[in-house]
């Protein structure tokens, strides 16, 4: 998997902070969504989501689904 991402593109939010405790996101030429901690960049794991499984994230965020109580 790690080869897949070599050459993605990350990026961070504009509204992170330089306190090394966010994520990036890289989108993959073949509509995956790559997510990594920004602290472990280039070396520490990544999740990769199907284009489906990002467009339910989305949708859940849009939704509110993942607001704390």
């Amino acid at each position: 998997m790690s080869s897949e991402l070599t050459g993605a593109v990350w990026r961070k939010s504009s509204r992170s902070a330089n306190n090394g405790q966010c994520v990036e996101l890289a989108f993959l030429d073949d509509g995956r969504v790559a997510m990594r901690d920004s602290k472990d960049a280039g070396n520490g794991p990544a999740l990769v989501f199907t284009p489906g499984e990002w467009a339910a994230f989305e949708g859940g965020m849009e939704d509110g689904e993942f607001k704390r109580p």
